[in-house]
């Protein structure tokens, strides 16, 4: 049920129109294409690099049909359905599965802090309401809470819960989920961190990065896979750049500009992000020349 899922899915931006109101759908494609024909194995949509929490439930079914139709069966595509609340999560899923895609992933409810049996039953209703598989998503720096490994050890004897994406950079808690668990397949969702986990056992990325820089982070799990762990580190110190300049404006809008200047349509960020400052675009600017990426 999972072997198709490793290697490197960015969390795709979602390009909006020029006013913002609704899915630039061509330029969605081509984002996506960017990533796969760059080596990327397949991609993750409707994530937090997607702004999916600035879209309707309706806007984000349409994003998953229009990666399902660019995609074509031809790789994988992961949706992301988090909701706060189960009945919203199980709705936005079962619409993933409809519009053909490979999988779903789920990052726990934010706002709300939930006890060990409302969290695994909030993921095994999820799993029970679909037959494709899922991904539980970690992200304590967006939710506030983390899933226990006890949970995810409770989960993952669940038949459709395959894997999970982290993005805690914990490497004692991801080494503990891979210890104690069997046929479970994790992500790394730290872009810092994409060497450390795959030499641990991880099976793949969901990186941000992979967005702007596709054939880098891609070439990170090659060389590993190759056993060229040498090669490896050193382009994962090569990433670290793009990945440092995350802090030069609010998430998500960093990304969506450093492919503006790649010369691939993202668009702007919704509001209330702003777009970066003049001074900080051409610090951004600078490190893509830098790296090679300029268009």
């Amino acid at each position: 049920m999972k072997e198709d899922f490793y290697g490197v899915l960015p969390p795709v931006v979602t390009p909006f129109t020029s006013d913002g109101k609704n899915i630039a759908e061509d330029n969605l494609r081509k984002v996506m294409r960017h990533v796969v024909s760059n080596g990327c194995t397949g991609v993750f949509v409707g994530g937090s690099q997607g702004e999916f929490f600035s879209m309707s439930f309706d806007e984000r079914v349409r994003t998953y049909e229009i990666a399902a139709d660019e995609a074509g069966g031809k790789y994988p595509v992961i949706a992301g359905t988090a909701a706060i609340t189960t009945d919203e999560t199980v709705a936005l899923s079962k619409a993933a599965a409809k519009a053909g895609l490979s999988s779903v992933s789920v990052i726990n409810p934010y706002f709300i802090t939930l006890n060990e049996d409302e969290l695994f039953d909030h993921y095994r209703s999820l799993a029970e309401s679909v037959d494709i598989p899922v991904f539980l998503y970690n992200n304590p720096g967006r939710t506030g809470s983390v899933i226990p490994v006890s949970v995810i050890i409770r989960l993952s004897t669940i038949e459709n819960i395959v894997g999970m994406k982290d993005s805690s950079g914990d490497l004692t808690y991801v080494n503990s989920i891979l210890d104690n668990t069997e046929n479970f397949s994790v992500f790394c969702g730290r872009d810092t961190c994409i060497y450390n986990e795959l030499t641990s056992g991880a099976v793949g990325a969901v990186a941000a990065t992979a967005n702007v820089a596709p054939a880098l982070v891609s070439s990170i799990y090659n060389l590993v896979q190759e056993g060229d762990l040498e090669g490896a580190r050193k382009a994962q110190a090569q990433l670290a750049p793009l990945r440092d300049a995350f802090s030069l404006g609010s998430f998500p809008v960093v990304v969506k500009e450093a492919l503006e200047l790649i010369g691939v349509k993202a668009g702007a960020a919704r509001l209330p992000i702003q777009p970066m400052t003049d001074s900080n675009r051409a610090k951004l600017k600078s490190i893509l020349e830098t790296m090679g990426l300029t268009a």
